[in-house]
């Protein structure tokens, strides 16, 4: 049996959770998310919490034990709290901005680039170079603010690029002109 999956979810004030037909819908103030569950795993709602068993003892049962308990919990804290990430842009010249459901970006190169926001996220761009990404569902804000900073990963000689505000780059100190 997996330690994290051992764990109840607690569900909080105004967040419903439902289970039917291996899908688990979880319902709260900021909206609805949906989960297809493996057959090794029964998911039960006793009061004010959920709770995962498995159906057998191997090993994949075990894995899919914790993964589930962890997607059930992010699911609740989606829908009461929200997610959030974010990006900070640093260079000469870079900006970003929000156009509508489209972030354009100008990242040091010819012509700017323009990423689709999903739906179900909300994009800001302030002047500092600040992008917030924040949703309900936390693989969508993870792999958004992903995409967005694979168009120009930081550097670590001047520091330009696209990092996570709680990241830390390690800087190099370069060429030294020493003959």
């Amino acid at each position: 049996m997996s330690k994290v999956g051992k764990l109840p979810v607690a569900i909080p004030a105004g967040v419903t959770v439902t289970v039917a037909n291996d899908m688990v819908t979880v319902k709260g103030a900021k909206g609805e998310l949906k989960q297809a569950i493996s057959s090794n795993i029964k998911v039960e709602v006793q009061g004010t919490e959920v709770v995962l068993t498995t159906t057998n003892d191997t090993k994949q049962a075990g894995a899919d034990h914790g993964l589930y308990r962890s997607l059930i919990a992010n699911m609740v804290k989606g829908v009461s709290d929200g997610f959030t990430k974010t990006l900070v842009i640093t260079g000469v010249g870079y900006r970003a901005e929000v156009k509508g459901k489209e972030l354009v970006m100008n990242l040091g190169y010819s012509s700017d680039f323009i990423a689709l926001i999903p739906e179900g996220l909300t994009v800001t761009a302030d002047a500092n170079g600040k992008l917030v990404i924040s949703g309900i569902d936390k693989q969508l804000v993870g792999e958004f603010a992903s995409q967005i900073r694979k168009l120009r990963k930081p550097e670590p000689y001047k520091g330009k690029g696209i990092r996570y505000d709680d990241e830390v780059i390690r800087r190099k100190v370069g060429k030294t002109g020493v003959k």
